[in-house]
Protein backbone atom coordinates (compact mmCIF):
# COMPACT_ATOMS: atom_id res chain seq x y z
CA UNK A 1 0.00 0.00 0.00
CA UNK A 2 2.93 2.34 0.68
CA UNK A 3 4.01 1.91 -2.93
CA UNK A 4 0.57 3.03 -4.11
CA UNK A 5 0.63 6.03 -1.79
CA UNK A 6 4.07 6.99 -3.10
CA UNK A 7 2.93 6.62 -6.72
CA UNK A 8 -0.20 8.72 -6.14
CA UNK A 9 1.81 11.42 -4.35
CA UNK A 10 4.41 11.50 -7.14
CA UNK A 11 1.80 11.80 -9.89
CA UNK A 12 -0.19 14.55 -8.17
CA UNK A 13 2.81 16.57 -6.98
CA UNK A 14 4.51 16.30 -10.37
CA UNK A 15 1.62 18.21 -11.91
CA UNK A 16 0.91 20.63 -9.08
CA UNK A 17 4.39 21.45 -7.78
CA UNK A 18 6.44 21.15 -10.97
CA UNK A 19 4.15 22.00 -13.87
CA UNK A 20 2.02 24.50 -11.96
CA UNK A 21 4.63 26.61 -10.13
CA UNK A 22 7.65 28.82 -10.77
CA UNK A 23 9.77 25.69 -10.76
CA UNK A 24 8.53 25.05 -14.29
CA UNK A 25 9.86 28.41 -15.43
CA UNK A 26 13.20 27.77 -13.76
CA UNK A 27 13.52 24.38 -15.45
CA UNK A 28 12.52 25.77 -18.85
CA UNK A 29 15.07 28.55 -18.42
CA UNK A 30 17.75 26.02 -17.58
CA UNK A 31 17.16 23.37 -20.24
CA UNK A 32 14.74 24.92 -22.76
CA UNK A 33 11.04 24.41 -23.52
CA UNK A 34 11.45 21.37 -25.77
CA UNK A 35 13.62 19.29 -23.42
CA UNK A 36 11.44 20.26 -20.46
CA UNK A 37 8.25 19.13 -22.24
CA UNK A 38 9.92 15.90 -23.27
CA UNK A 39 11.12 15.12 -19.75
CA UNK A 40 7.84 16.16 -18.18
CA UNK A 41 5.87 13.97 -20.60
CA UNK A 42 8.19 11.05 -19.86
CA UNK A 43 7.78 11.59 -16.12
CA UNK A 44 4.00 11.83 -16.49
CA UNK A 45 3.75 8.60 -18.47
CA UNK A 46 6.12 6.88 -16.05
CA UNK A 47 4.18 8.18 -13.05
CA UNK A 48 0.89 7.01 -14.49
CA UNK A 49 2.32 3.57 -15.24
CA UNK A 50 3.69 3.38 -11.68
CA UNK A 51 0.29 4.36 -10.30
CA UNK A 52 -1.52 1.70 -12.32
CA UNK A 53 0.94 -1.07 -11.44
CA UNK A 54 0.95 -0.09 -7.76
CA UNK A 55 -2.85 -0.05 -7.68
CA UNK A 56 -3.06 -3.51 -9.25
CA UNK A 57 -0.59 -4.85 -6.68
CA UNK A 58 -2.33 -3.21 -3.70
CA UNK A 59 -5.93 -4.00 -4.60
CA UNK A 60 -7.16 -6.99 -2.65
CA UNK A 61 -4.00 -7.20 -0.56
CA UNK A 62 -3.77 -7.51 3.19
CA UNK A 63 -3.88 -3.77 3.80
CA UNK A 64 -6.70 -3.09 1.38
CA UNK A 65 -9.46 -2.66 3.94
CA UNK A 66 -12.96 -1.77 2.82
CA UNK A 67 -15.30 0.81 4.31
CA UNK A 68 -18.31 0.46 2.05
CA UNK A 69 -19.68 -1.51 -0.88
CA UNK A 70 -22.32 -0.49 -3.36
CA UNK A 71 -25.71 -2.06 -4.03
CA UNK A 72 -26.82 -2.63 -7.63
CA UNK A 73 -28.91 0.59 -7.88
CA UNK A 74 -25.87 2.61 -6.78
CA UNK A 75 -23.75 0.89 -9.42
CA UNK A 76 -26.34 1.81 -12.05
CA UNK A 77 -26.19 5.41 -10.84
CA UNK A 78 -22.40 5.35 -11.05
CA UNK A 79 -22.59 4.05 -14.63
CA UNK A 80 -24.85 6.99 -15.52
CA UNK A 81 -22.39 9.36 -13.85
CA UNK A 82 -19.65 7.92 -16.07
CA UNK A 83 -21.69 8.89 -19.12
CA UNK A 84 -21.66 12.48 -17.86
CA UNK A 85 -17.90 12.19 -17.40
CA UNK A 86 -17.36 11.04 -20.98
CA UNK A 87 -19.61 13.84 -22.25
CA UNK A 88 -17.05 16.21 -20.78
CA UNK A 89 -13.89 14.22 -21.57
CA UNK A 90 -14.41 13.36 -25.24
CA UNK A 91 -15.71 16.73 -26.52
CA UNK A 92 -13.16 18.42 -24.29
CA UNK A 93 -10.29 16.56 -25.95
CA UNK A 94 -11.69 17.32 -29.40
CA UNK A 95 -12.19 21.07 -28.87
CA UNK A 96 -9.42 23.61 -29.47
CA UNK A 97 -8.71 25.13 -26.09
CA UNK A 98 -6.11 27.78 -25.15
CA UNK A 99 -5.97 26.21 -21.68
CA UNK A 100 -4.53 23.03 -23.21
CA UNK A 101 -0.89 22.30 -24.00
CA UNK A 102 0.35 23.76 -27.29
CA UNK A 103 -3.07 25.24 -28.13
CA UNK A 104 -2.44 28.84 -27.10
CA UNK A 105 -2.98 29.86 -30.71
CA UNK A 106 -6.71 29.29 -30.24
CA UNK A 107 -6.76 32.72 -28.58
CA UNK A 108 -6.29 34.23 -32.05
CA UNK A 109 -9.86 33.15 -32.85
CA UNK A 110 -12.22 35.96 -31.76
CA UNK A 111 -14.89 33.29 -31.21
CA UNK A 112 -12.64 31.04 -29.12
CA UNK A 113 -15.20 30.37 -26.37
CA UNK A 114 -17.34 27.92 -28.28
CA UNK A 115 -18.92 24.54 -27.67
CA UNK A 116 -17.74 22.90 -24.45
CA UNK A 117 -15.73 26.01 -23.57
CA UNK A 118 -19.01 27.81 -22.97
CA UNK A 119 -19.66 25.23 -20.23
CA UNK A 120 -16.14 25.23 -18.72
CA UNK A 121 -12.69 26.13 -19.96
CA UNK A 122 -11.40 22.85 -18.48
CA UNK A 123 -13.84 20.22 -19.77
CA UNK A 124 -11.36 17.34 -19.78
CA UNK A 125 -10.30 17.82 -16.16
CA UNK A 126 -13.89 18.22 -14.99
CA UNK A 127 -14.70 15.00 -16.84
CA UNK A 128 -11.88 13.27 -14.97
CA UNK A 129 -13.24 14.70 -11.71
CA UNK A 130 -16.71 13.31 -12.42
CA UNK A 131 -15.21 9.98 -13.51
CA UNK A 132 -13.16 9.68 -10.31
CA UNK A 133 -16.08 10.73 -8.10
CA UNK A 134 -18.31 8.14 -9.76
CA UNK A 135 -15.77 5.43 -8.98
CA UNK A 136 -15.48 6.55 -5.37
CA UNK A 137 -19.23 6.19 -5.04
CA UNK A 138 -19.03 2.45 -5.57
CA UNK A 139 -15.47 1.57 -4.56
CA UNK A 140 -14.86 1.84 -0.84
CA UNK A 141 -11.61 -0.06 -0.44
CA UNK A 142 -8.42 1.71 0.58
CA UNK A 143 -6.61 1.15 -2.72
CA UNK A 144 -9.58 2.59 -4.64
CA UNK A 145 -9.74 5.60 -2.32
CA UNK A 146 -6.05 6.35 -2.87
CA UNK A 147 -6.21 5.95 -6.66
CA UNK A 148 -9.47 7.70 -7.44
CA UNK A 149 -9.12 10.19 -4.59
CA UNK A 150 -5.73 11.35 -5.87
CA UNK A 151 -7.05 11.70 -9.43
CA UNK A 152 -10.09 13.61 -8.15
CA UNK A 153 -7.83 15.96 -6.19
CA UNK A 154 -5.60 16.54 -9.21
CA UNK A 155 -8.57 17.19 -11.48
CA UNK A 156 -10.02 19.76 -9.07
CA UNK A 157 -6.75 21.49 -8.16
CA UNK A 158 -5.36 21.46 -11.69
CA UNK A 159 -7.58 24.11 -13.34
CA UNK A 160 -6.60 27.03 -11.05
CA UNK A 161 -2.94 26.06 -11.49
CA UNK A 162 -3.31 25.93 -15.28
CA UNK A 163 -5.12 29.27 -15.36
CA UNK A 164 -2.39 30.95 -13.32
CA UNK A 165 0.31 29.49 -15.58
CA UNK A 166 -1.48 30.54 -18.78
CA UNK A 167 -2.24 34.01 -17.38
CA UNK A 168 1.42 34.52 -16.55
CA UNK A 169 2.52 33.39 -20.01
CA UNK A 170 -0.20 34.96 -22.17
CA UNK A 171 -1.21 38.01 -20.16
CA UNK A 172 -4.32 39.99 -21.07
CA UNK A 173 -5.25 37.66 -23.93
CA UNK A 174 -5.79 34.75 -21.56
CA UNK A 175 -7.33 37.01 -18.91
CA UNK A 176 -9.95 38.03 -21.48
CA UNK A 177 -10.65 34.37 -22.21
CA UNK A 178 -11.05 33.74 -18.47
CA UNK A 179 -13.46 36.66 -18.18
CA UNK A 180 -15.83 35.22 -20.76
CA UNK A 181 -15.68 31.62 -19.49
CA UNK A 182 -15.64 29.79 -16.16
CA UNK A 183 -13.70 27.04 -14.46
CA UNK A 184 -16.74 25.62 -12.65
CA UNK A 185 -19.10 24.04 -15.23
CA UNK A 186 -22.06 26.20 -16.22
CA UNK A 187 -21.01 29.07 -13.90
CA UNK A 188 -20.44 31.49 -16.80
CA UNK A 189 -23.81 30.49 -18.28
CA UNK A 190 -25.54 31.01 -14.93
CA UNK A 191 -23.85 34.42 -14.61
CA UNK A 192 -25.03 35.47 -18.06
CA UNK A 193 -21.53 35.66 -19.58
CA UNK A 194 -22.25 32.69 -21.84
CA UNK A 195 -25.18 30.80 -23.29
CA UNK A 196 -25.45 27.05 -23.75
CA UNK A 197 -25.33 26.12 -27.44
CA UNK A 198 -25.34 22.35 -27.77
CA UNK A 199 -25.09 22.60 -31.55
CA UNK A 200 -21.59 24.07 -31.22
CA UNK A 201 -20.43 21.00 -29.30
CA UNK A 202 -21.30 18.91 -32.31
CA UNK A 203 -23.55 15.88 -32.60
CA UNK A 204 -20.59 13.75 -33.70
CA UNK A 205 -18.63 14.58 -30.54
CA UNK A 206 -21.62 13.75 -28.35
CA UNK A 207 -22.25 10.51 -30.25
CA UNK A 208 -18.59 9.55 -29.97
CA UNK A 209 -18.68 10.19 -26.22
CA UNK A 210 -21.71 7.90 -25.85
CA UNK A 211 -20.04 5.20 -27.94
CA UNK A 212 -16.82 5.39 -25.90
CA UNK A 213 -18.85 5.19 -22.68
CA UNK A 214 -20.76 2.15 -23.97
CA UNK A 215 -17.53 0.46 -25.11
CA UNK A 216 -15.88 1.01 -21.72
CA UNK A 217 -18.99 -0.27 -19.96
CA UNK A 218 -18.98 -3.41 -22.09
CA UNK A 219 -15.22 -3.99 -21.83
CA UNK A 220 -14.94 -3.25 -18.12
CA UNK A 221 -15.38 -6.90 -16.97
CA UNK A 222 -12.81 -8.02 -19.55
CA UNK A 223 -10.25 -5.36 -18.65
CA UNK A 224 -10.74 -5.11 -14.89
CA UNK A 225 -12.60 -8.27 -13.90
CA UNK A 226 -15.55 -6.33 -12.45
CA UNK A 227 -18.90 -5.50 -14.01
CA UNK A 228 -19.79 -1.84 -13.38
CA UNK A 229 -23.47 -2.84 -13.30
CA UNK A 230 -22.84 -5.39 -10.59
Amino acid sequence: MLNLIAAAAFFVLLHLLVSGTRLRGALVGAIGEGPYMGLFSLASVGGLAWLIVAFAAARGGAGDVGWWSAARPTRHLAAAIQLVAFLFIVPGLLTKNPASVKQEGALDDPDVARGMLRVTRHPFLWGVAVWAAGHLLVNGRLADLILFGSLLALALLGPPSIDAKRRAALGDRYAAFEAMTSNVPFAAIAAGRQSFKIGEIGAWRILLAVLVWAAVLWAHPLLFGVSPLG
